[in-house]
Formats: structure tokens, sequence, C-alpha cells
């Protein structure tokens, strides 16, 4: 690891941020505080991108020969910065000290249900992709 991928990373986790803060906003404005959507849809999305490109990365995919520092910049960067599962653990009690108790129990499962799918949506047209660059 070079001191390049340390900036890769602070880059790609800027940008990540700032997404993350972005589409935050936007669902929060589109529909209201209450439910945290906007954390859901992008730990979904989230989900979906890290194992998307870790798959189009692997040994045998697409992108095999992507440099360390891409790799870093996508995973650790973007997507460390984008998800947040910190954020997540406070709005999952927030909403259960507020008295919302099924509702923290039904972000807590949409949150892990959806993300899994999404992570495995991710995997498949991953390797999908990689098979029409084989062909």
């Amino acid at each position: 690891m070079t001191p390049f991928t340390y900036l890769w990373v602070g880059l790609g986790g800027a940008l990540g941020s700032m997404a993350r803060l972005g589409l935050g906003a936007l669902v929060s404005h589109s529909f209201g505080d209450g439910f945290p959507l906007g954390t859901l849809l992008i730990n979904i999305l989230g989900s979906f991108v890290i194992t998307f490109f870790s798959t189009l990365a692997l040994d045998q995919g697409w992108l095999r020969q992507t440099p360390l520092n891409a790799r870093a910049f996508v995973t650790t960067g973007i997507c460390g910065g984008f998800t947040t599962f910190s954020s997540f653990s406070l709005q999952t009690l927030a909403l259960a000290r507020s008295g919302e108790v099924t509702a923290a129990a039904v972000y807590v499962g949409l949150s892990v249900v959806l993300c899994l799918l999404a992570a495995w949506l991710g995997i498949a047209a991953g390797a999908a992709l990689n098979a029409m660059m084989k062909a």
C-alpha cells in the first residue's frame, strides 16, 4: 500500500460522505423525517455497489487488473463514506426510545433483508457483467 492509496481512500470517503448527505437530505425533504428512509436507501445502495464492484474485481472478474488504489477508492473510500451503520444504530434506538418499537423493528428487518438482497444482486450483476466481458 502506498501513500497514494490513503489519498484515494480519503477522496472516495469525501465523495461518499457528500453523496450520503445529499441523498439523505433529498429523501428527508421528499418523505419527511418520521422514518429513517434515507439511511435505509443509502445502506441498500452501498450494499449493492460494494458487492458489484468487488465481484468485478475478483481474480476472474472483468476488472481483475484494477489497481489496488481503484479498489480502495470504491470499496473503502466511497462505500465507507456513503454507508452508515452508526446512523442506522442511532436511528433505530431513537425510534425505540420514542415509543415507536414496531417502526424500529421494521427498520431493522428491512435493513438486514434489503441490504443482503442488494448485496446478492450486486454479486449477480457483477458476475453477469464479467461473463459478458469474457464473451
